[in-house]
């Protein structure tokens, strides 16, 4: 294994005489790493006391880079202005013995990703998407940018925390700034050139289906596509077909929302308060009319869509609704992750909206697993409760920690022994709604809304107050996020679409272990949107089976490197523990 030298970081005062300073204080043995080879550069002022805005670059010629943008580009742009008349504002120079154009690009690039992932960076200018693909030192990506990002932590801890909080961040995780895999990276492809046909042929009404089950990848898919597409129509990027489009994502799940927000307001695509260019459905179908089509609507998340209307929306079904205002809209669905009957589609209308994304081309499925670093012989185990109701022996698997408990206690002790440590990122215990839980009310003769099994009873989650650490607005944090919510208990509607490190679940009394399968008690469930019957072809059907099975997946699902296990079903537990004996 070889080793790689040790990364040149120098920090300077931005300013017309930066280069003046950088040739007295660099030693002459390694001033050439700066001046003679390709360069990464960051540039930061202090907003407040607690704020900062960035910019991020590379360069083969740094000298002549910072010369241009401090006598040209403020000429063009008052952020550059900012940075040159700013007493605070100081410039990182960053050079290696290894670096090379794709290897630079693709540092500028991570760069990106973590810089717009701190809390105390509120904007980040220089917003390129520069994924580079195999190249001679591309294998020495991570290892040169861990050394690099050890070094910028010693230099100012605010502005680059540790790189494992970093990478714990829900906007980390659904940055635009991923490096697609391949098949992500096909799909956009894919996607994009779509778009383009529908554009250049005066189409409306396209309808775009990417399918995926849960962990391939589809936030990450969507989220580069809607900014690549934004970068193209603003005129970033190159591409006469796709210029001045106009572009919206939308999401029905309040905490994504918040995490799109974050990362829209930081790269500067919103630049108004009421914007709806990152919204919720239903606001985007209120403010547009379907005659003033947009062109462009990417929505995550499209099994959360409501197919009936509510007290907020007044229409049937809100894709359909999406569909007259667009010309083309890209949805990403997952059926296994319908959790509500308002989102309920019947299996015929399902086939045929796949069937006739296809007939069109349109039809995208991501069938690699991404979220869960586990073998695939775990992987099966997990698919089998979900999909086939049966519990089989658990695998040996080294890289997935994967263990059933015989106690509540047991569990929660251990995720909280997890969420300690930071190397093991953020952790949480969840469970089934199985429990009582009313929004914006409280229980009579008790503090809060609580799961309770035996003696042991924790609040449920979006309860307790948050830990006003400074700098740190929790309101725009997902739930997971806060600190306090390890003593709560997340459950589907703050957890879905959203990793864990590991994963403490309580499988609630709904369901139960019969005759060697899986069942689901709708009797014992506490969430109406999933045991109220719901009204198709004219007639009132109980779904609760599908939606509780669909509750089940997505929890079971979160974990990353780890899943932890209790069932209150007596049978079920038994033969969890048994499974994890291998006596099955």
């Amino acid at each position: 294994m070889k080793t790689l030298s040790s990364p040149v970081v120098y920090e300077f005062d931005y300013s017309k005489h930066a280069f003046d300073e950088i040739t007295k204080e660099i030693p002459n043995n390694k001033l050439k790493y700066i001046l003679n080879y390709p360069t990464v550069y960051l540039i930061n002022d202090k907003i407040n006391k607690e704020n900062f805005s960035v910019y991020v670059g590379e360069t083969t010629d740094v000298k002549r880079r910072t010369i241009e943008h401090i006598h040209r580009d403020v000429q063009q742009n008052n952020s550059w202005e900012k940075f040159a008349s700013s007493e605070t504002s100081k410039m990182l120079v960053i050079g290696h013995d290894h670096f090379n154009k794709s290897l630079t690009l693709d540092i500028e690039n991570k760069l990106m990703q973590y810089m717009s992932s701190v809390n105390a960076v509120n904007y980040i200018f220089n917003r390129r998407l520069n994924q580079q693909n195999e190249y001679y030192t591309s294998d020495e990506v991570d290892d040169i940018f861990s050394k690099i990002w050890q070094k910028l932590h010693h230099k100012n801890k605010k502005l680059f925390p540790a790189e494992n909080i970093i990478r714990d961040s829900a906007i980390f995780k659904a940055s635009p700034f991923n490096k697609l895999k391949e098949e992500q990276l096909d799909a956009k492809n894919k996607i994009i050139m779509k778009v383009e046909e529908a554009m250049n042929r005066q189409e409306t009404g396209q309808l775009i289906l990417v399918e995926g089950e849960a962990g391939t990848g589809k936030t990450v898919l969507m989220s580069n596509l809607f900014y690549e597409l934004e970068q193209i129509s603003n005129g970033e990027e190159e591409n006469i077909l796709l210029n001045q489009i106009s572009c919206h994502l939308l999401v029905n799940h309040e905490e994504q929302l918040k995490v799109y927000k974050q990362i829209a307001k930081k790269l500067g695509l919103i630049k108004k308060e009421d914007s709806d260019i990152v919204s919720k459905p239903t606001r985007f179908i209120n403010n547009h009319e379907p005659k003033e089509k947009v062109d462009v609507v990417v929505i995550d998340e499209a099994h959360l869509l409501w197919t009936q209307g509510k007290q907020s929306y007044q229409g049937k079904n809100q894709l359909e609704d999406i569909l007259e205002r667009a010309r083309v809209v890209v949805a990403v669905f997952d059926k296994n992750q319908i959790l509500s009957r308002e989102q309920f589609w019947e299996e015929k209308q399902l086939l045929e909206m796949a069937h006739q994304a296809n007939l069109k081309g349109n039809y995208i499925e991501l069938q690699n697993q991404l979220r869960i670093n586990a073998n695939q012989h775990t992987i099966n185990w997990i698919r089998e409760i979900i999909d086939k109701q049966k519990v089989k022996n658990i695998p040996n698997d080294d890289n997935y920690d994967l263990k059933v408990f015989n106690t509540v206690e047991e569990m929660y002790e251990a995720i909280k022994e997890k969420a300690k440590n930071e190397d093991y990122g953020i952790s949480r215990i969840l469970a089934t709604f199985d429990w009582d839980y009313k929004d914006k009310t409280k229980p009579e003769n008790e503090d809060y809304w609580r799961v309770k099994v035996g003696k042991w009873s924790l609040p449920w989650n979006l309860q307790l107050k948050s830990d006003k650490r400074r700098g740190i607005r929790h309101k725009d944090l997902s739930w997971a996020e806060q600190a306090q919510t390890i003593n709560e208990v997340g459950s589907t509607f703050t957890i879905q679409g959203f990793d864990l490190n590991y994963a403490a679940v309580i499988i609630g009394p709904s369901v139960k272990y019969r005759d060697g399968h899986l069942i689901f008690d709708k009797s014992a469930s506490k969430n109406k949107k999933a045991i109220q019957r719901r009204k198709l072809n004219n007639e009132m059907q109980d779904v609760s089976k599908s939606l509780l099975n669909n509750e089940l997946n997505v929890l079971l699902t979160r974990g990353v490197n780890g899943l932890y296990i209790y069932a209150v079903d007596p049978e079920l537990q038994k033969a969890l523990l048994k499974a994890q004996k291998g006596e099955i």
